[in-house]
Parts: structure tokens; sequence; C-alpha cells
């Protein structure tokens, strides 16, 4: 599986961005796409999650701001981001698990920048 991410740009403090998450291969029946992101001089971090099933879980500091969504025609997973802040800047990554497989893929990553 192959993940492509894209959205990532510099938006003010309070402003909103999608970010989107497409998967090429084989990609079977059940699986998870998460989106984690790496702050400067911190650990990634799961940010929110979506499983084949549709059901979701969000970081308790994106809850009510990020909303992660899924168009399996277009095997894109997107997290949109609203009411954005300073501490939300980093590197945003889409990480596919295959659990048909075992097995588990990162994207390259986009860059989100958050000014205040």
């Amino acid at each position: 599986v192959q993940l492509v991410e894209s959205g990532g740009d510099l938006v003010q403090s309070g402003g909103s961005l999608r970010l989107s998450c497409a998967a090429s291969g084989s990609i079977f029946a059940r699986y998870t796409v998460g989106w984690y992101r790496q702050s400067p001089g911190k650990q990634r971090e799961l940010v929110a999650k979506i499983s084949s099933s549709d059901s979701t879980g969000y970081a308790e500091a994106v809850k009510g701001r990020f909303t992660i969504s899924s168009d399996k025609s277009k095997n894109t997973v997107y997290l949109q981001m609203n009411n954005l802040k300073p501490e939300d800047t980093g590197v945003y990554f889409c990480n596919f698990v295959d659990y048909f497989r075992n097995r588990e893929f990162w994207g390259q990553g986009t860059k989100v920048t958050v000014s205040s």
C-alpha cells in the first residue's frame, strides 16, 4: 500500500485545513487509517483514526475541532481541521494498518504550520 498525504499549509490561528491521504495498492477489508503528527521536539502522536467499519477516535486535544472521514470509492481518508491552534503545528503523517496481512504503512508526511 502506498500513501500520499496532501493539504498541509501555513495558516493563521483559528483557521482551517483539510488534509488528504490517498491510498493505492491492495487494500483488503479490515484496516485502520490514522493521522499522526510530529511536532518540533515531541514524539509522534496519534491525532485521529478511522477503521474500515467507520469507527473513529480522536486525541483529547483535537476533539470537537478535527474530523476524520473516508471516501472508500477514492481510497482516501480526510482530516478536517478547524479552529487550528499554534500547538497543532507539525508534520502530519498518514498510517495504514492492514490487519489481513499484519502490516502497516506510512506516508511521507505533510507539513502544517499554524501562526499565532
